[in-house]
């Protein structure tokens, strides 16, 4: 790269040899005669060589110039098409995002309907991904899960909380639960490999003899929230998996608190090049938090 010439003495002169003109040169460069035949004049000191005859009403090319100038119309039909393609992924509208699944189907779609009231020209592909899954799919951004121990990813979503949900009825009729320890009366739906959560409910309530192996368990947080919903008992998961099923009113959260859960999830780019859409909806899910 240490022989390369300004650009736009590479224009200058290709747009002559072209037309055999520095008028008509600078009428398609937009620029002035003496502009152009200035670069040229340049371009001839920097390779030490003439690239034109110059007569008082016509130009023509030299041999060096007839050697030189193929080339060079490749490579600016090169810079074209790579600056195109540039151009194009820049203006891309579409977004593929990664997320884990539980969270897809949760606390994503709600935001991406509000995304695309606002954005409805930009298609959203959601790729849902496994907890601890390392994805080999190419997307625009990432959700990642991170343990308060892990070091930041990107932008941070916020520190997750826990909630105890279960149907609204059991707060009603017959032996209703009035206390954190009436959970027991109901039963205690466990999501495989999380037993941390019962533990840090009962630990919040002050409730030291809860039975923590009791009961349905599954090794999915949403399976867990459907046998909720279906009164097979209560659990305990993130807010954010719960929060649709609050919403529509299927699952209430009868004791409220605030339950460090020590997960989050962060929000990064991912290996595409960045586009305005991607971008956007990056800002637009950081200010969800």
């Amino acid at each position: 790269m240490k022989y390369l010439p300004p650009l736009n003495y590479i224009r200058s002169f290709e747009a002559s040899a072209r037309h055999l003109s520095f008028t008509k040169a600078a009428e398609e460069l937009r620029m002035t005669q003496a502009a152009v035949s200035g670069h040229v004049r340049a371009l001839e000191q920097f390779i030490g060589r003439p690239l034109f005859y110059r007569a008082p009403r016509s130009l023509a090319l030299t041999e060096v110039a007839s050697a030189y100038l193929p080339a060079l119309q490749r490579a600016l039909a090169q810079i074209d098409v790579a600056t195109g393609q540039v151009q194009t992924v820049r203006h891309r509208k579409e977004v593929t995002i990664a997320c884990p699944a539980s969270l897809a189907t949760n606390w994503l779609p709600e935001r991406l309907s509000a995304y695309r009231a606002e954005n409805p020209e930009v298609e959203v592909t959601v790729h849902a991904t496994i907890w601890a899954e390392s994805t080999e799919q190419i997307v625009d951004l990432r959700i990642i899960p991170r343990h308060v121990s892990q070091p930041l990813v990107g932008e941070s979503l916020g520190e997750e909380r826990l909630v105890m949900v279960c149907r609204p009825d059991f707060l009603t009729g017959p032996d209703p639960m009035r206390v954190p320890a009436d959970v027991l009366k109901k039963g205690l739906i466990h999501i495989l490999g999380r037993q941390e959560l019962w533990e840090a409910f009962a630990r919040h309530h002050g409730i030291p003899d809860l039975p923590l192996v009791q009961g349905l368990k599954t090794d999915s947080s949403n399976v867990a929230l459907e046998m909720a919903i279906a009164g097979l008992g209560c659990a305990v998961t993130l807010a954010s998996l719960a929060e649709v099923h609050v919403q529509r009113g299927l699952l209430v959260e009868p004791f409220p608190g605030k339950i460090a859960s020590g997960w989050g999830y962060d929000l990064r780019p991912g290996e595409l090049s960045p586009t305005r859409a991607s971008e956007k909806l990056m800002q637009f899910l950081l200010k969800q938090i």
